[in-house]
């Protein structure tokens, strides 16, 4: 038999879920986890240049989170209703349908609203933002399609009308310093309903440092949606079915993984999105592809890695597939140990928690 769901689960406090982001971001703690040994270390993320060697290669997803969440008001019924967009129709770039003007494109949506949302219905977004739904194709997904009374894109009413997509277990509202704090510092490509949580803790002056001892930084782009969120509602964990996310990979980090394998440096993965970019991208001989695609990629204990030596994330819900992920990285029960150390040392959990290193300089 093979592993179950409850093989990936833990009791956290409530009061250890974080629910507003460090006061500094590289002030957040850092649990480093060796690999092998499963000996664990106490730091913080700005000792993160003292932990990896001079030739690692750093790897981090420079995706953006768009105010991705709107809420309105069925227009006629007066209702609430809520829509998060997740990706265009067809093949259309996120870029490019955000840029667009705002009828030309339809999108995939997620919808809540008290008597459930239907075909032809109207909800109203304020300041003449209107949303249709013109198709509800199922499993959740809704097919939506936007108006304004003034011209514009869709990107522009988004900025006015669109809110940071916060996870439900940060409990509160909304606030102005998200829209910066849930946003890494080198995020550049617009197409992200979350944020790649494990680089939030990236500060100029820490990547200054990295450079400074020689270590390098590259990117690929994963546009993150709700498929890596959903929950594992199956007994036996690889029944389960990841929703597929796009992803970019340059022709230069193409070279700059591909000349660190051959030479052998260390991958550095910045993220659990890295590492199903970097893993899904690869060939059957083992070297990294450049160009689009799609990821459907879940990976769980039994996974063989071979692009990834070390990784930088966050910690991750009970029974998430993030979790699995992490645990086929380090160990299961290795993993689950160094979260019990975690929640008996108070360290902040989830998106604005603190952050672990799995695969130290020595490692």
């Amino acid at each position: 038999m093979g592993l179950r769901i409850e093989d990936f689960d833990f009791d956290l406090p409530r009061s250890l879920i974080a629910q507003f982001p460090a006061e500094q971001r590289d002030a957040s703690r850092l649990l480093v986890l060796a690999r092998e040994s499963g000996e664990v270390q106490h730091r913080h993320f700005r000792e993160l240049p003292d932990l990896l060697r001079p030739t690692d290669l750093l790897v981090v997803n420079d995706a953006k989170v768009i105010a991705a969440r709107l809420a309105g008001r069925k227009k006629g019924t007066g209702g609430k209703a809520k829509l998060l967009l997740v990706r265009p129709c067809g093949e259309v770039p996120v870029a490019a349908a955000l840029a667009s003007p705002i009828e030309s494109i339809d999108w995939v949506c997620l919808g809540q609203a008290s008597k459930g949302l239907k075909p032809n219905t109207r909800i109203e977004l304020g300041e003449g933002f209107e949303a249709e739904i013109i198709e509800a194709p199922g499993k959740g997904e809704l097919r939506a399609r936007f108006f304004s009374s003034s011209s514009g894109t869709l990107g522009e009413m988004l900025d006015r009308a669109g809110r940071v997509p916060l996870p439900p277990y940060i409990d509160r509202e909304v606030v102005s310093s998200d829209r910066q704090r849930y946003q890494t510092i080198y995020a550049r490509e617009p197409g992200s309903v979350a944020a790649p949580t494990a680089g939030l803790h990236f500060t100029p002056e820490l990547f200054d440092r990295l450079t400074a001892k020689g270590i390098r930084l590259v990117a690929i782009t994963l546009d993150i949606g709700p498929g890596t969120f959903l929950p594992v509602r199956v007994s036996e964990i690889e029944n389960h079915r990841m929703h597929e996310e796009r992803y970019f990979i340059s022709a230069s980090t193409v070279q700059a993984v591909n000349d660190a394998r051959r030479m052998g440096h260390r991958v550095v993965a910045v993220g659990t999105t890295v590492v199903r970019a970097l893993e899904s991208a690869t060939s059957h001989q083992g070297m990294l592809r450049g160009g689009q695609g799609e990821t459907s990629l879940f990976i769980h204990p039994g996974f063989s890695f071979r692009q990834v030596d070390a990784l930088v994330t966050n910690f991750h819900l009970p029974r998430s597939t993030l979790l699995m992920l992490v645990s086929a990285f380090a160990g299961r029960e290795r993993l689950l140990a160094a979260y019990g150390e975690a929640i008996s040392n108070g360290y902040r959990f989830f998106s604005y928690g603190d952050a672990m290193l799995i695969g130290g300089a020595h490692q």
